[in-house]
């Protein structure tokens, strides 16, 4: 009987296939020792298309890591299309901006570093973001969510990973601050009426968890910025 990990290998295979680029960015991750949290191939490929499908030209990703995911972002994007990524780590960024060049999408993305919730309003008054993607610490969830629906515009796409958590979410254990991050994020996403939003369960090579997908309402083109 096939396991999940047979499915993923077979869907991973046929769908997207060997990339010498992308494994070259999971290889260096691997041999700076960075943690092998990245998005799977599948998931990344999701998101690839979900930049195509939204037309979106400006890209917001919080959570740079390696590099892995920002360049599915960047070859997503059209011409003069431009991805902004938040890593905390100068090191990891380091790694990332290495990645993206030996890709060949470095003109098209701009890794800036330090804590998200410091660099976020740096963005402030720039032109609004199409689509953004959330996968960094999941206590600040909602935070990382209030400053997407600000720093976006209604109709732009909002992916917020690893919203399940091996099940955790609908019972989070007491103390673990990942979980009750992550659920704060979907509740946060129901009951926002900025967000309009869903949310699937994944099961691939990353294990059991999920993400959910939100776009941008009217409200918040009538909703002031919160401090």
């Amino acid at each position: 009987m096939p396991t999940h990990d047979d499915v993923d290998a077979f869907l991973t295979d046929t769908l997207i296939g060997s990339d010498p680029s992308l494994d070259a960015a999971l290889a260096a991750q691997q041999d700076a020792g960075l943690p092998a949290i990245e998005v799977s191939p599948v998931s990344a490929k999701l998101l690839h298309l979900l930049v195509r499908i939204s037309g979106a030209r400006r890209v917001l990703e919080i959570g740079t890591l390696g590099g892995y995911s920002t360049i599915w972002l960047a070859r997503a994007v059209p011409e003069g299309g431009r991805v902004v990524s938040i890593e905390a780590e100068e090191r990891n960024a380091g790694i990332a901006r290495d990645n993206l060049a030996r890709a060949g999408v470095a003109d098209r993305v701009e890794v800036r570093v330090g804590r998200g919730l410091d660099v976020l309003p740096t963005l402030v008054g720039e032109e609004p973001f199409d689509l953004v993607f959330v996968d960094a610490d999941k206590e600040s969830n909602t935070a990382y969510l209030d400053w997407a629906a600000r720093l976006g515009r209604p109709g732009t796409v909002i992916v917020l990973d690893n919203v399940v958590r091996a099940g955790a979410v609908a019972d989070p254990p007491t103390g673990d601050t990942k979980v009750e991050g992550a659920r704060a994020g979907v509740v946060m996403l129901g009951e926002d009426p900025r967000f309009d939003a869903t949310a699937l369960q994944t099961l691939d090579r990353k294990g059991w968890d999920g993400l959910a997908l939100a776009v941008l309402t009217d409200a918040v083109a009538s909703r002031s910025p919160v401090s």
